[in-house]
């Protein structure tokens, strides 16, 4: 009874709306669709398994299924964020998931270069992506992955976003998390990386596929260079 007098109510707005109708039907179906009940848990639990994971073992065809050990976050070297911030988001605790200003300036040289010469993705909406997502590009999986940045922004504290950071991104060919990269490139443990291995790990976070961080190519030296130049004027979790 109550359901047939809502419909009666709302189906003649609806064909009078369409259009209208239309727009609050895909925003009630992306925001449902994003993980609304994994998203809290990111401050206390572990991730074990990624989107992007997963993606790699399918184009692996499951011959190789990637992992990752879950550190601590006061086991790794605290200059390993540090390296991260101040090249990839040094807005990151200022903003609350889009770094607007940083997005206008990647948009202008971007349209004026006529390429994707600079990215304007912060380390949340990085992590949104890793985490339950694909690289794969479709205007659709863009706005799911924004409203998902802005649900871990604001469930999530800025410590929980860098810690699930660092242990789930990929730093190359099947290596996951900080504790498999310090191994694999450096042989060392997190918390005894040095301030230039961590500089050379965050440079090649962009594209850990090309670049490896214990190759001393161009690429590395340059944005390592630039990183470490940086580095001492990150204050991590500042007080406002």
């Amino acid at each position: 009874m109550e359901l047939g007098f809502l419909l009666e109510k709302i189906l003649p707005f609806i064909k009078r709306r369409k259009s209208l109708s239309i727009i609050f039907y895909l925003v009630f179906l992306f925001y449902f669709s994003i993980p609304a009940f994994q998203i809290p848990l990111l401050d206390y639990q572990r991730t074990y398994v990624s989107s992007l994971m997963e993606q790699r073992a399918i184009e692996h065809l499951m011959i190789f299924y990637p992992h990752q050990s879950w550190e601590s976050f006061g086991s790794i070297n605290q200059n390993l964020f540090r390296a991260i911030v101040s090249m990839e988001d040094g807005n990151f605790f200022n903003h609350k998931g889009v770094d607007w200003e940083e997005l206008e300036k990647s948009m202008r040289l971007n349209k004026r270069r006529r390429r994707a010469a600079r990215g304007g993705s912060t380390i949340t909406m990085q992590l949104a992506k890793n985490l339950y997502y694909t690289t794969n590009k479709s205007v659709f999986r863009k706005a799911k992955e924004l409203l998902t940045t802005f649900r871990i922004e604001k469930e999530v504290s800025k410590k929980g976003i860098l810690h699930q950071y660092v242990n789930i991104i990929e730093w190359g060919d099947g290596v996951f998390g900080i504790d498999e990269a310090a191994d694999k490139f450096f042989g060392k443990e997190p918390g005894e990386l040095t301030t230039t291995e961590c500089a050379k790990l965050a440079a090649v976070i962009p594209s850990p596929l090309v670049h490896q961080p214990n190759v001393n190519s161009g690429y590395v030296r340059r944005r390592s260079g630039i990183i470490r130049g940086r580095i001492g004027d990150v204050i991590l979790f500042p007080e406002k």
